[in-house]
Order: structure tokens, then sequence, then C-alpha cells
């Protein structure tokens, strides 16, 4: 009993005999409560007994029960509305229903695991002894052969080493016995059989590690098997390879293509030998397409992951996102085809799987539903036929459930093996029928199999309460409700029954059946590889004159090529060049000047045309001092040096560039790589446009003395003169082009002559139209009106162009005096200083720099482009440059796939071929190349 409690049980009925004052007194105590009321009872001088009616005081610990709880607490929710008191009575109910389930699971999980500790004490004892007893026996057979090391010797004997200050070695400065020089002892000397096989590997592969059975191999056994691993994982890189050179089934290893009814438990089987659950899941058909899965053991991977070669994605360790993408891409296969033989290629790292290739198809069906195709189910059948065709392995899956007379999978193994000599029969969900039906499946003599029967539990029982299963260790958990089954029957199922049970059965039977099964035909493969690399060899001579090809060195030649037509181009292309496109596009600016300061406007209407005092048909006698006509070629000129040169400039120059640049790609070998060609151009953008900004503003600042008061020089005057005829010749045709294109749209030159008088009586006044209709006037539609005022309007700046050419190559327009009756020569005279002074600038900030930095940045540029891959995909995109990388490539993986192989020869994991063979081969190679 606690002190406090004892404190209670003396203060508690001392208070009721007291006086008044001994009670008042003791009140004034210091508080507490049960902490102190000792104080307070050693205050009073003498100790009391604890009286057994103080009891009810002290803190009464009970265990809680709800059925004494629930009538209170019912009581109590009458002031609550009902549909919370009901709630409330379900969550106190449902919380003591899961309080007696986990209750009766720690009784139950504390017999198991009393039974499992002493089971294994037992164990560990007698397996403690086993290996002791192997242990000395196996030093008592060796020990006479076994050369101990000259430092173990040393230390054996007890002359231990003693480390000197320069840590040169255990014996000193001097080095080793005998005072030779030397770093320390050498160390022992490692095995052939240690350097090649890890030790206890295959146990991991097996499961063992994962689940409660004992590994009762000898070292020998595992030592084998560790070898069958080894060379396992070196014939499945060999088959990968094979894949890559893509040839006919000769040159091949084989697979295991795992086939079965839907709901006869494939999944559940893939996935108790991978470990985890990552197949798609659903009630309909949701496997349309081969799975390629490849197991890879890797003792390195800390965690498990998996990886989509063809999608890109590497090291995807939530198991559940390959689960769904699984799912996804199998639902990408539209439900009008069901099926397709497009393979998902998946590969799996862990250090608990064996090394496997193994292939995963849709289910059998035997009636196709309504919203699928009737043809279904032929087109499975012939899908399964396509992979279980030799070499591979079968791994035939049938329900225990249901007759092995009516198993689909076995049918089909029958029509490709008849003879049963590559085909597993797995039969799942043994623990669904009577032990005897099951040992009856698996000793089937009807449809004998030479690798046998093996039944398994793949999927775990559905379970409910208030905790859920841990799922990340699935093959413990298989494994650990297999043995819970089949041990509880041993004379069915013990090791005495002549059956195999159990999923690491499996596994052991698939690591051991494929390694077999490559091994026999790695010989064959072998001539295969030697006869397919001959031919290929041959072909690269004959082709290529053996003439080595990579995408590196395309690379390089097509930048060279280019680089060198770029270099050509350099020297044709310059100042004036430049300043031509700028003159060019400066004459066009002049003639959008003098046609709206001179020119007519367009005909917009029909209405009455207004009186023009000034024409320019009166110019060529008009007062040389009229101010109309001097502020009209002064706000022209005004207008023309005030648009924005610079900008122009630039532009013109870089779409000049970037347009010869284009011309250079088409006619090189980047126009037969789209996407490398466009990183060229983008190229030549990005420099460009890097200098435009700066290269305006300077033409600009260079310009500003013109833009007040051009000054034009008598030889700029005549240079004009003789230019501007030119400009405007060639605006005259193109009216005169406009024109003809009119008289085709209305249906001829007649047609058009009609609606173009009926224009010109409407604007002379002798026809009044009162606005524009719809529907036209005069018996012309409104489209016919429309394009008889365009035809007027062209008529017109014909005939001005005709007398203006006229003008500039009279006498009065000779001189630089007559200026104002010769706008045309005046503006063109300026447009052609504007050029010449801006093309200086433009020359020096934008044209040499861009020759200087446009290559490099093209290899830059390029050289991003060309990582992660793009520089393979930019030489295949050449059908040609395919076609040699290709066959080189091919080249080089059979000479890999052969030196694999004679490593796998000289470790003796496959048949050697005969010395004298080998030889012939490389003669008859040797005399043929």
């Amino acid at each position: 009993m606690s002190a406090q409690l004892r404190a209670v049980g003396a203060t508690t009925p001392l208070a009721r005999r007291l006086p008044v004052g001994a009670v008042r007194h003791f009140h004034q105590l210091p508080t507490g409560g049960l902490q102190r009321t000792g104080l307070a009872a050693r205050t009073l001088g003498r100790p009391r007994p604890f009286p057994s009616n103080a009891y009810h005081n002290a803190v009464i610990v009970r265990n809680a029960s709800f059925a004494r709880l629930l009538p209170k607490l019912a009581i109590k929710f009458v002031r609550i509305p009902a549909l919370f008191g009901g709630l409330m009575l379900g969550a106190v109910g449902w919380v003591q229903y899961q309080a007696i389930q986990v209750s009766n699971s720690v009784h139950e999980f504390y017999g198991n695991m009393k039974t499992t500790v002493t089971s294994t004490a037992s164990d560990l004892w007698v397996g403690a002894k086993d290996i002791a007893g192997q242990t000395k026996k196996g030093w008592d057979n060796k020990k006479e052969q076994f050369e101990m090391p000259e430092w173990l010797d040393k230390i054996m004997r007890g002359e231990l080493p003693v480390a000197n200050s320069s840590g040169n070695g255990p014996s000193g400065g001097q080095g080793g016995q005998g005072g030779q020089g030397g770093g320390g002892p050498e160390p022992p000397k490692q095995s052939r059989a240690g350097v090649t096989a890890v030790a206890g590997a295959s146990a991991a592969a097996y499961g063992l590690d994962q689940s409660d059975e004992r590994d009762d191999r000898t070292p020998e056994e595992v030592l084998k098997d560790d070898q069958m691993m080894f060379v396992t994982k070196r014939m499945i890189e060999i088959r990968n390879l094979l894949q890559k050179v893509g040839q006919t089934n000769t040159v091949t290893l084989p697979s295991i293509v795992v086939i079965g009814s839907q709901s006869s438990g494939k999944s559940s089987v893939l996935e108790a030998i991978v470990g985890h659950e990552f197949l798609p899941k659903g009630s309909n058909m949701i496997t349309r397409r081969p799975i390629e899965l490849t197991l890879v053991n890797d003792p390195s991977a800390r965690v498990d992951y998996g990886e989509f070669p063809d999608l890109g994605l590497t090291r995807v360790t939530d198991f559940s996102l390959i689960q769904k993408t699984l799912t996804e891409l199998n639902q990408s296969v539209p439900e009008s085809l069901c099926v397709t033989d497009d393979p998902i290629r998946l590969t799996i790292h862990s250090p608990r799987i064996p090394d496997l290739s193994l292939i995963d198809l849709p289910g059998y069906i035997q009636v196709a539903a309504e919203n699928q195709p009737r043809e279904l189910k032929r087109k499975i059948s012939e899908l399964c036929d396509k992979y279980i065709r030799g070499p591979n392995i079968i791994l035939a899956i049938s329900a225990a459930d249901t007759d092995l007379a009516n198993s689909t999978a076995l049918q089909a193994s029958r029509r490709v093996d008849p003879r049963g000599e590559r085909t597993i029969g797995v039969i799942t969900k043994m623990d669904l029928v009577d032990p005897e039906k099951g040992v009856a499946v698996l000793t089937d003599r009807q449809y004998p199999l030479r690798l046998g029967y093996v039944g398994v539990i793949s999927k775990l029982p559905s379970q409910t309460g208030l905790f859920r299963r841990e799922t990340s260790n699935l093959l413990a958990s298989i494994t650990r409700n297999e043995k819970s089954y089949f041990s509880s029957y041993p004379s069915q199922f013990g090791p005495d029954s002549g059956v195999n049970t159990g999923s690491i059965t499996l596994r052991k039977k698939l690591m051991q059946v494929l390694e077999q099964q490559m091994s026999s035909k790695l010989h064959e493969t072998t001539e295969s590889i030697q006869r397919e690399l001959e031919e290929t060899t041959y072909q690269f001579k004959v082709q290529y004159n053996e003439q080595p090809m990579s995408a590196e060195a395309y690379l390089a030649a097509s930048l060279d090529d280019f680089k060198h037509q770029f270099h050509e181009f350099t020297a044709t292309f310059g100042r004036p060049q430049l300043q031509g496109l700028l003159k060019d596009s400066l004459d066009q600016k002049v003639l959008d000047q003098l046609a709206a300061r001179y020119w007519n406007r367009p005909v917009e209407d029909l209405a009455v045309a207004p009186h023009e005092p000034d024409n320019i048909a009166d110019l060529p006698n008009a007062d040389p001092k009229s101010p109309y006509w001097h502020r009209q070629l002064d706000t022209a000129s005004s207008g023309l040096t005030r648009l924005g040169v610079g900008r122009l400039a630039a532009t013109v120059a870089s779409t000049a560039i970037q347009g010869n640049i284009d011309k250079l790609l088409d006619k090189s070998s980047f126009a037969k790589h789209p996407s490398a060609r466009k990183v060229v151009s983008e190229a030549a953008s990005t420099v460009l446009a890097d200098r435009s900004y700066a290269t305006s503003d300077g033409i600009e600042i260079s310009l500003k003395p013109y833009k007040f008061d051009p000054d034009i020089q008598p030889n700029e005057w005549a240079q004009g003169k003789e230019h501007v005829v030119g400009v405007l010749q060639v605006e005259l045709d193109q009216c005169q082009a406009a024109m003809k294109s009119l008289e085709g749209a209305v249906g001829g030159r007649k047609k058009l002559k009609e609606v173009m008088s009926f224009v010109d009586k409407a604007r002379k006044g002798d026809i009044i139209v009162e606005g524009d209709h719809p529907s036209g006037a005069g018996g012309f539609s409104a489209a016919l009106l429309a394009r008889g005022r365009e035809a007027v309007f062209l008529r017109t700046r014909a005939d001005i162009l005709n007398m203006r050419i006229l003008a500039t190559k009279s006498r009065k327009c000779k001189t630089l005096e007559n200026k104002y009756h010769c706008p045309e020569i005046f503006l063109d005279a300026v447009a052609t200083k504007l050029s010449q002074t801006a093309v200086l600038f433009l020359n020096v900030e934008m044209l040499n720099d861009f020759y200087v930095r446009f290559p490099r940045e093209v290899e830059t540029k390029l050289n991003e482009h060309m990582a992660a891959g793009g520089l393979e995909r930019f030489a295949r995109e050449d059908p040609k440059v395919r076609r040699h990388l290709d066959l080189i490539h091919r080249k080089e993986l059979l000479e890999l796939v052969l030196a694999k192989i004679e490593e796998l020869h000289r470790f003796g994991g496959g048949n050697v071929a005969p010395q004298k063979k080998a030889q012939e081969t490389r003669r008859r190679r040797s005399l043929l190349f």
C-alpha cells in the first residue's frame, strides 16, 4: 500500500472526532491534497492506524466494462438528439467488438509465438550441432591440403608482428623475412570458386531468407546453386542482347511463358515469384498485351525497383505505381481490338529474386462478353501460340478445383509440346480441394510432364478485423500460409510424399529448368551466331568496304560540310548585297510617300469627284516657288528619313541572312534531319536577335544629320534620276498586271470597260447614284461595281506613272534646282544616301559579328540537342546512315554475344564446342575475309 493511501486513511476519520478548534487548526495547515496529508498527520503528534471504513476514499482502479457503462451512457444521451446518440452507441459497440478481436488475436499470437520460439530454439540447437559436426568433418578432410600463409602461421605460433612508426609493414622498415624489402606479408590467395560465386547468394533468390524454411543444402549444393545463378544471369544478358539483334528464331534463348485461363491464378503466381503485388487487377479482361518481365538478382540494390525501358521510366520503387502503369498500358488497347502482340517490357531489380525471364500473356477465355469481339477467343489463342513455341519454357497454370482434362493451358501446351519436355505444370488453389484430390492432381498420369507439377497456394486468404495485413514481404506471408496448410497433411504433402509444393519450390524449379534449357541451347545458339556474324561481316565488307561509321563521325561530317557552304556564303554576301536589299526596301517606302502626297486617292464610292486645285498633272508647269509643292516635298522627305530606318535596316538584314541560312540548310545534309535543322536555324535567329536592337539604335544615331535637311550632291541626283525611272516602270508593270487580273475576274475586257464607263459617269455627275446599295446600281451588282472602282483607280495610277516617267526623263529634271518639280528623283536620292550610311554600321555591327559567332553557336546548340540519346536519333534519321549503323551495331552485338558465350565456356556453364571445330570455324573466317 502506498504512502499516499495510508495518509488518506490516517487523516480522514481523525477530523470527525477532534474538537472544533482542532479541526479549524487542521484546516489551517498547508494545503496540497494527498501530497500534503502526511504533514498534517505529523503535526497532530501521533500516528493513526489504517481504518477499514476509510478505504472508500482511496482511488480504485478497475477494468472498464462496456456492459456497465452502456446503461449510464444511454441515460445521459436522452438529452442529445437521437441521431447522435445512436451513432455514439454504435461506435462504442464497434470499439468493444474490435477490442474482443484484438484480445483474441493477442492470445493466438502468444500461443504461436510460444510454439515458434520453442521450435526455433530446438532447430537452432540441432542446426548448431550439425554445423559443428560438418565443420569438424570438413576440417579433417581439408587440413592436410591446406597451406597456411606465412603471416597466419606466425600469428598461430604467437609471433605477433609489431607495427613500426613508419607504417611500412608488420616486419619493420626492412620488409619481410631475411631482411629483404617488401610491403608486408603476402595476403592469402583466393580460390577460383570464391572469385566466381558468392556463397549463399542463391538462398535469397530462392526466397529462403524471406520465409521460415530451413536452408538444409550442403556447402557443395550451395556452391553449385550459386554457380547456376551466375550462369543464368549471364545467359539472360545474352538473351537480351540477342533480342536487340532482331533476327530469326534460330538466334535466341528460351524464356518462361506463363499461360492459363482467366481466374486460374496466373497473376498471383507471378507476384509470389516477384514478392510484390504489381500486376493489374480487375473483374474484366485486364491483361491485353504481353508483359515481358525480366527479373534481375541485384545484391547491391537497397530497395526493390522496376524499370520500363521503352518508356524511359527508371528506378520506380513504388510497386503500386508500376501496377498503375501496367493497367494504363493495357487499357490503351481499344475495346474493339481487345488484345495485341505489342509487348510491355518491365525489368525488376531486387536482391531477393532469381534471375528469370518471364512472359505473361492474356488469359484464355471460353466465351467472349457482349462488349468484346467474337473472334477474341481465337485472337488470344493465336497470341499464346506465338509465344509458347520452342525453345520457350511453358508455365501452364491450372486451378486445383478444375479437372485437368478441361485445362486450357495444358491443352495448348500439348499442341506444341506433346511429350511435355518443356512444360511445367503449376496447380493453384490447393487449399480449395481435399488433400487426396490435390495429391492426385500433382501425380496425374493422364497428362504427364517431364518437368512435373508444383502445387501452390499463391493467394493469401482474405483478412477482416481492425488491423490490415502487412504486404511488404509478400513471399514470406505466402510461404507461411503454404507451410501452415501443407504441414497439416504430412502424409499427403510431406517430404516422403513425392510431390512438389510451395512457392519456394517453384522458384527453385524455374531457376533450374531455365538454366538447363539455356545451357542445352547454348551450343546450337553459338553456331547460329557464328554463321550470322560471318554473313554480317561479309555484308559489311562488300557494301561499305569495312569503313567504320558512327553517329559522332556522321555529325562531324555533316557539320563540316555545312561550315564549308557557310564559308562560301560569307565570301559572296557582304556590304554591297546588304545595301541593295536595303535600297529595295526604301524604294517601296518612296513609292508609299509619293502615293500619299502626290498621286490620287482610291475610288471609294460613286459620288461626284471633288475638284483638286493642285493636281499632279499641273506639277510640270507649276510655279517653282509655290509653297504647296514645297510643303509636299518637305513632308515626303521627312516621312522617309523618320520612318525608322535603323529598325528597317536591322530587319532587312536579319531576314536576308536568315533566308540564306535556310537555303544553305536545304542544300546540306541537315535537310534530312528536321530537328537538327531547326536547331541550326534557331542558332542563327539567336545571334541575329542579340545584335538587332543595338544595331538599330546605332543606325538611328548615324542618320540624325539627314532627318531635317538631307544634303544631296549633283552626282547623287544623277544616280537617282537614272534609278527612279526603273522603280516607276516596275510600279507601272504591276498596275497593268493587276488590270489584266481584274479583266479575267469580271468576265473579259468588254465587261470591265462597261463597268468603268458607268463609274466614270457617276463621278462626273452624269449619273446620280445615291449611296451604295447592296443590290448594286445601273444593272451592275455591288461586287461588280467594286471591281469597276478598283479598275478606275488602277487606270488613273497607270496614267500618272506614265506621265511621271516622261517628266523624270525631261530636261527640267536634269538639275537639282528643280527638285520640287521632280520629287521622285529627290526622294530616290535621299533613300540612296540613307542606305549607304546605314549599311556601314550594319556591316560592322551585325554582319561581321554574325559571321564570327554563328559557327560557335551552332556547335553549342547541337551539343545540347544531341545530349541524352539525341546523337543516335540524329544519325538514324538518314536512311542510308541508319542501314550502315545497323549493320555495324549488329556486328558488334554478335561479337559481344560470342565473347560472353566464350566466358561461359571458360566458366563451365555451357557445352564447350570441340577444339577442332572452333579452330575450323576460325580458319574458315580467315580464308573468307
